[in-house]
């Protein structure tokens, strides 16, 4: 069940949505974002998967996608220095460097590869430090308009991971500080040690573990990137005909991902939705959610439980 909102302004209105957010107070961006992610694995020999761990088989492909997404409004492109193990951000910068004005390229540093099914959080300051340098590197920049720690390592005191990344942004080679898939407490904690600027979480429509999140983040000013923003679940299966989303989504002209996307664009004004894709269409689309208007009564719907 959703969580009561009374304690921040109610975004919901039926007015469109504020179409900027400024990151840190000094960064504002359109609130529809690109998620790198998706541009990732190529082929790779069996048995082993292949989840964010090579570079795109159609690299053209990923390069035009990139560059499609900026001529589109998107001013907020999301990556990671563990996605292909480094290949994606070198991938957003052979697409888009020297980078437009407004462009802000967020990373993240604190997850270790392994092998292709592991994800590992590793945070030592000398190991975060290094993969800053790294990440400044392959994105051609000489600051890093948002570092995000990937996750909070349990076997470093938090206050070390962040105190690294402070240190960084005290050094000029970071703008702003992010940390992802945390709660309310280990952000008051983090706060503590640096400002945060920005919190990515996992949360659409069909999982809102994080409301109280969204909820810390709009009282605070920080930037909420919800990622796997149109993952539909419940919402998305038959009843009616795509059930309730599918249906809300006829009435209004919509896509049922557009509508996704519209009520994450509506839930809060610190929220940033950051959709990934690998193609040219499916980007075309996602980027229409801000021609959907959701009135009152559909998104009371749309926040009732499945």
């Amino acid at each position: 069940m959703t969580a009561p909102r009374t304690s921040v302004p109610d975004p919901r209105s039926t007015q469109a949505p504020r179409p900027t957010f400024a990151i840190g107070g000094r960064a504002p961006v359109r609130r529809l974002g690109f998620g790198a992610m998706r541009l990732a694995d190529g082929p790779v020999p069996e048995p082993h998967p292949s989840p964010v761990w090579r570079p795109p088989a159609h690299r053209e492909q990923a390069l035009n996608v990139l560059r499609r997404a900026v001529e589109l409004g998107v001013e907020l492109v999301d990556t990671a220095d563990a996605y292909s193990l480094g290949g994606n951000e070198e991938l957003v910068a052979e697409a888009l460097h020297p980078y437009p004005e407004r462009l802000l390229i967020a990373t993240k540093c604190g997850v270790v590869r392994p092998s292709p099914g592991e994800w590992m959080p590793l945070g030592r300051p000398e190991y975060l430090r290094q993969q800053a340098e790294l990440s400044l590197r392959r994105l051609r920049v000489d600051t890093l308009g948002l570092l995000q720690l990937h996750r909070i390592d349990p076997e470093v005191p938090l206050a070390d991971q962040v105190g690294a990344l402070r240190q960084l942004q005290e050094e000029g080679k970071v703008a702003h500080i992010g940390l992802s898939e945390v709660s309310v407490r280990e952000i008051e904690e983090a706060s503590a040690v640096a400002p945060i600027a920005a919190v990515q979480n996992q949360y659409n429509l069909a999982d809102r573990r994080h409301d109280d999140v969204v909820d810390h983040c709009a009282r605070h000013g920080i930037a909420f990137l919800p990622f796997f923003p149109m993952a539909l679940g419940d919402h998305a299966r038959p009843g009616g005909r795509l059930g309730r989303l599918g249906r809300l989504a006829e009435e209004v002209g919509a896509t049922p991902a557009q509508v996704a996307l519209a009520w994450l664009l509506y839930r809060s004004p610190t929220v940033l939705p950051i959709p990934g894709t690998s193609s040219e269409k499916h980007l075309a689309e996602n980027m229409g959610a801000w021609d959907v208007t959701l009135d009152e009564a559909r998104l009371r719907e749309l926040d009732a439980p499945a």
